[in-house]
């Protein structure tokens, strides 16, 4: 059955499971780089927010259903970015769009690719949601505070959701398996 990435309620962006409430147990300055980083690295939530933002606008005129889909998945990743930036903010972090410690280094659209094909495009989107789920699991496994690890674990889900969006979508376009 193919799927219209049209609607969103047909496609589900989002997984059907209420988002834990955004609150720490208190300032920590370790945790809330771990926040910055969700928002402003290289594997980060506004680099996808970013790609997907690109890809919605490139493939609008040829396939303007994968642009709906990919500008829909753009708005769930500003979603979690909002709630990363929260977390960081209530940890004790300014959450602008930045990572590091000491010395902050400032996110940049050079963090993600830009290729012209369309398989390459769905590619580049499905590493990045892998490279996301690596990176909030470890976080989830060694973040001591419930509230955060309650909430990296609910984006997950998202996360995986999108990855089975855009693996159907690959397997559709190009008949074979990515």
């Amino acid at each position: 059955m193919k799927v219209s990435y049209y609607s969103p309620n047909e496609c589900n962006y989002i997984v059907g499971k209420p988002y834990p409430t955004v609150q720490v147990d208190g300032p920590n300055p370790i945790y809330a780089c771990e926040m910055l980083s969700n928002i402003g690295d290289v594997v980060s939530e506004i680099s996808d927010v970013a790609r997907y933002f690109y890809i919605s606008v490139v493939t609008r005129k040829e396939f303007s259903s994968i642009s709906t889909c990919f500008h829909h998945i753009s708005i769930v990743e500003m979603h979690h970015l909002n709630i990363f930036a929260e977390l960081a903010f209530l940890l004790g972090a300014d959450p602008r769009l930045w990572s590091g410690r000491s010395c902050k280094r400032w996110w940049s659209p050079s963090y993600i690719g830009y290729p012209k094909e369309l398989s390459a495009l769905i590619a580049e989107s499905i590493e990045a949601e892998k490279a996301a789920i690596c990176k909030y699991s470890r976080q989830a496994h060694t973040i001591c505070d419930p509230n955060i690890v309650e909430i990296l674990n609910r984006i997950i889900l998202d996360e995986e959701r999108h990855i089975q969006i855009f693996t159907e979508m690959y397997q559709q376009l190009f008949n074979r398996s990515y």
